[in-house]
């Protein structure tokens, strides 16, 4: 059993989508197993269904949706901080300030 914050797309993808925002500290059952979030995870992000390997493809949807960049634990953050993509150029956001 899986909580229902997550929803799982498709049975190939390796990553669970977040429905509801769930805080950091929180610990949440993934696919029978308890895990402990450690960093918030707003709706539509994602966390990792298993433990995933620098270079492994993300999957979701059934598709590979990137790679990781970095060792992913189960129920981690995947998102632009450890995951690139593999068909377009991954920008990082960032706040501009303006001088007064």
């Amino acid at each position: 059993m899986t909580d229902k914050r997550f929803v799982l797309l498709n049975m190939e993808d390796n990553i669970f989508v977040c429905c509801e925002r769930v805080l950091a500290g929180v610990e949440v059952l993934l696919e029978d197993k308890l895990v402990k979030v450690n960093t918030n995870i707003d709706i539509g992000h994602k966390i990792a269904r298993k433990i995933l390997s620098p270079g492994e493809k993300i999957i979701k949807y059934g598709a590979a949706i990137g790679s990781a960049t970095e060792a992913i634990g189960v129920g981690e953050h995947v998102h632009m901080h450890n995951v690139k993509s593999d068909y377009i150029p991954s920008h990082t956001r960032q706040n501009k300030t303006e001088d007064k």
